[in-house]
């Protein structure tokens, strides 16, 4: 709990210290210029925010965020010059427009991947620039002029040292909401779908919707960054909201850090500050006008990803150990727990395999396969390298749909291909190669697991309402981690832990589900002998429990020692199951798989 007080301390004394910085700043002796410059800063650093959000955590690449900024800019600009409307009607049109495109833009472009993604929203960033630029209402490429000023009451914000103080509240707000976020539910959720869509959908993450409301709230964060700018500038064209703008934002994210929310504020000083002394030096150096700064940016961009993936925030984090980034919960309190399942009775089929059957093109990989497994029992899964195992293991898992046969668990049979549904009706797995998010601690990996069984949306998450949940789901996560003996790493980073102790993380992060069936993909590989023989006990522990277990392993010491029984497979073919001792003398498996063993 000290150290849970620690952080929380700290995240507020950030904000308090800067909150407090930033309100003096107006009252000193400071030119007009650098007001300016700082009301830019706050108003890029909102845009950037929200990158942080979709291509930090979500792992969203997006280049049209700054047809966002002049969706919120054009439809206060409009309905105030036109109507009469006032500016704070301007800002909720504007928010509600800008959330109907990006459900419309977002539906078509969330469902692309790689190289695609990128590109679409890059497409429909120039549409919209486009759009601005050839609309009569909006003045074409002129645009608009004559915005009035944000009113408080009867005070206008009609200088730059006023509206300063408004643009800077609304980015610390903002700033500390995201940081909420990202240290909750729905944040683990995106992470994860950064890492890997099948690790997400393991944990019953639907990975269309999380990246939706991503994409939506970024959008959101950009048309309030668009309406600041309508009315300090008092006027607006395309100009600001080309791909070019986009791209500067996305620098913005980048050079601060795309891992912190406070470093999207110093990535949009440091780029607009070096922007600003580039365009005034260089042309000095070279002689000539142009727009030299962008080299001096690809320059300084390459030198961050090769030395400083976490960009400036980073490079100070690393200078002051003291917690950087994202607040995270450490403790939880001893007080409400999370809902288990009903438990299953012992000897109760759990899962039920019949004749599932897997092509790929003209190659059968599992062939009619069929077998059981029971509450309370270990059933290993073994066969030579490309039996199917890994194959059959992802059929059950709901990552691969079957072409024949069925699936069924509980007596109810399971949807094709519907990981995230498969992971809801309890069932949890490990993956051959450790999938986890190496930056986020032990104990943030372990609590995604438990993500099918909490509720926190992104609303309750932003305002800090889930504290109760969240405490339950990190008291359980603390019990996962004490029981597969990794309660001194919890704080540590993923990616720092030995190969061995990640694979043990996954089985925590796993039973974190509360599963019914838990699918362990060699578990084994990479733990050393004393540690093999931790994971049988806890595996016993499990078995005792009346947990059923499916394992695929290639460590014939321990799954003969473990199992109650074992299905072969010999290129995707069934050809021998039974207990261990069976298996053992059985002539096709020993020609097979265990005689080549040796």
């Amino acid at each position: 709990m000290i150290e849970l007080v620690r952080r929380l301390a700290m995240g507020r004394g950030r904000a308090l210290a800067l909150a407090c910085v930033l309100l003096a700043i107006p009252l000193l002796p400071v030119s007009e210029f650098w007001i300016t410059v700082g009301n830019f800063i706050g108003i890029s650093a909102l845009t950037a925010l929200g990158l942080v959000l979709l291509t930090g955590a979500a792992g969203i690449t997006s280049f049209g965020q700054a047809a966002f900024v002049g969706l919120g800019a054009y439809t206060t600009a409009y309905l105030t010059i036109a109507y009469g409307v006032s500016p704070w009607l301007g800002l909720m049109a504007g928010l509600a427009i800008t959330a109907v495109a990006a459900v419309v833009l977002g539906l078509l472009t969330m469902r692309l991947s790689g190289h695609f993604l990128p590109l679409g929203t890059l497409a429909w960033g120039l549409a919209l620039y486009f759009l601005f630029g050839n609309l009569e209402a909006l003045g074409k490429y002129d645009g608009l002029i004559g915005i009035p000023p944000i009113y408080l009451g009867t005070v206008p914000l009609d200088t730059g040292r006023k509206v300063f103080w408004l643009i800077w509240a609304i980015v610390l707000v903002s700033t500390m909401l995201l940081e909420n976020l990202l240290a909750s539910r729905p944040g683990r959720a995106l992470r994860a779908l950064k890492q890997s869509e099948a690790l997400a959908g393991s944990m019953g993450v639907d990975a269309g919707r999380e990246k939706l409301k991503a994409f939506i709230v970024a959008a959101l964060l950009a048309s309030v960054a668009g309406w600041l700018f309508a009315h300090m500038q008092r006027t607006v064209n395309p100009t600001p909201f080309s791909a070019t703008a986009s791209i500067e934002y996305l620098l913005m994210s980048v050079i601060g850090g795309l891992g912190s929310v406070w470093g999207a504020l110093l990535g949009a000083g440091a780029v607009l500050l070096l922007k600003d002394l580039l365009q005034r030096l260089l042309p000095l150096l070279s002689g000539e006008v142009g727009t030299y700064e962008v080299i001096a940016f690809g320059v300084t961009l390459i030198l961050l990803l090769q030395y400083s993936s976490q960009g400036l925030w980073g490079v100070i984090a690393r200078a002051i150990p003291s917690g950087l980034g994202f607040a995270v919960t450490t403790k939880g309190s001893a007080g409400e727990q999370l809902a288990e399942r009903p438990k299953v009775a012992r000897n109760t089929t759990v899962l039920s395999v019949e004749a599932v059957r897997k092509t790929f093109g003209g190659l059968i990989a599992v062939n009619d396969v069929s077998f059981d497994v029971k509450a309370g029992e270990i059933v290993g899964l073994i066969g030579p390298n490309g039996a199917g195992k890994s194959t059959l293991f992802n059929l059950v898992s709901g990552a691969l749909s079957p072409v024949g046969g069925s699936v069924e668990l509980l007596g109810n049979r399971t949807r094709s291909g519907a990981a995230r549904s498969i992971a809801r009706l309890g069932v949890a797995r490990s993956f051959q190669h450790v999938k986890m998010d190496p930056d986020m601690t032990v104990l943030a990996n372990v609590s995604l697991g438990a993500h099918s069984r909490s509720h926190c949306g992104y609303i309750s998450a932003m305002l800090g309402l889930n504290k109760r949940e969240e405490n339950a789901v990190v008291d359980d996560a603390w019990r996962q981690l004490k029981l597969l003996g990794l309660s001194d790493c919890g704080l540590r980073p993923g990616g720092s832990l030995a190969l061995g102790q990640q694979r043990l993380m996954e089985i925590s992060r796993a039973l974190a589900l509360d599963p019914v069936l838990l699918l362990l993909d060699e578990p084994a590989a990479g733990l050393r002998h004393a540690e093999k023989m931790e994971l049988r006990q806890v595996l016993d522990q499990l078995r005792s429990r009346g947990l059923a277990i499916l394992l695929v392993e290639h460590d014939m010491e321990l799954v003969m020692g473990l199992a109650d029984r074992l299905v072969v497979l010999d290129f995707g073919t069934k050809i021998a199951e039974g207990r261990p001792n069976e298996i053992r003398q059985n002539a096709r498996v020993l020609e097979a798989y265990l005689g080549s063993a040796g």
